[in-house]
């Protein structure tokens, strides 16, 4: 695919793996200088969300040009009937020159294709440049979603690692069952895979009986999206019903075993504030925040932002 801004110079086609190690730098360079980093390269230290996120979708990571040279990245994301973008990362030496308005054009196209029910992203709430060109594409601020974090505490819970399953096609269709029970149609499965293939840690499965009652899909570790010596919950789900709360304790306790076991000094979730039920849990469990953003939604609904959803994830 490739389309063309005439009035900014901007092309846009799809991120190719020779572009990972400049994506790479555009996505520090960026957020260092708008955070006011004293070296905007140490953004995410060791952690890496550009090599993560374009193997487990290469068709939907997107790539700006001008001149030739890259200056741009989005990478869209699908789960099931909902669909978010991030990080989209400009370098600022072209900043206000209309290529996040390029990328966005190109991710609303994404969106259109996959037909998806819900949209979203999450930005920083305390900067009206960015509130603005979102609202202009039809995504409204909802939700306060805090980035949290503790020290992990072992604790004795009971849970079987996705990656030891004998039938792992069964335990994903397991997990579309319990997400689906959150949001019709919401479906992590490529969230699950990744870690699987990429080696980026582990899922956490929460049994009831014989049926699977949660799930965390964990990054754990250098060259993840957690970074050397963090565990981050990048989804978790608690099957919906009146013992929702109970399970998502349990899946809490087993995220924390998890991390524990992997020698992480810090455990790491986002929870939408919309989510309530889920945020006091984490609070009475020694959560605090790290930094709080804002999810945007399209069309302006809580989807699965909403008390009864027991749900970990920032959309990040």
């Amino acid at each position: 695919m490739t389309t063309s801004d005439k009035l900014a110079g901007v092309t846009i086609r799809r991120l190719e793996e020779r572009d990972l190690p400049a994506a790479d730098t555009i996505l520090r360079q960026a957020f260092g200088t708008f955070l006011g980093l004293p070296d905007p390269m140490d953004f995410m230290g060791d952690g890496d969300y550009v090599r993560t996120r374009w193997a487990a979708e290469p068709g939907a990571a997107l790539a700006a040009e001008v001149d030739g040279d890259l200056v741009g990245t989005n990478f869209v994301t699908r789960w099931g009937s909902v669909g978010f973008f991030g990080p989209l990362t400009v370098a600022p030496s072209v900043w206000n020159r209309g290529v996040a308005r390029s990328l966005l054009d190109a991710t609303m196209a994404i969106f259109e294709e996959w037909g998806v029910r819900h949209r979203g992203l999450y930005t920083f709430g305390h900067s009206p440049k960015h509130i603005v060109l979102y609202q202009g594409y039809g995504f409204w601020p909802r939700f306060l979603t805090p980035v949290m974090s503790k020290p992990p505490s072992p604790r004795r819970s009971d849970w079987t690692a996705f990656s030891a399953l004998p039938d792992r096609e069964e335990g994903l269709a397991a997990a579309a069952a319990v997400t689906g029970s959150v949001f019709a149609g919401l479906d992590v499965r490529r969230e699950i895979a990744a870690v699987l293939d990429q080696g980026l840690g582990e899922t956490v499965l929460v049994r009831e009986g014989n049926d699977l009652a949660a799930f965390g899909v964990c990054h754990a570790g250098p060259g993840t999206e957690a970074g050397g010596g963090r565990c981050y919950v990048k989804f978790g789900a608690a099957r919906a019903g009146r013992q929702a709360g109970e399970r998502f304790a349990r899946l809490l306790d087993a995220c924390e075993d998890f991390a524990a076991s992997q020698g992480a000094a810090t455990i790491v979730a986002g929870v939408s504030a919309g989510r309530r039920n889920a945020y006091r849990q984490l609070l009475a469990r020694g959560y605090r925040p790290d930094f709080i953003g804002v999810t945007l939604h399209q069309p302006d609904a809580d989807a699965y932002h909403h008390p009864d959803a027991y749900v970990l994830d920032d959309w990040r």
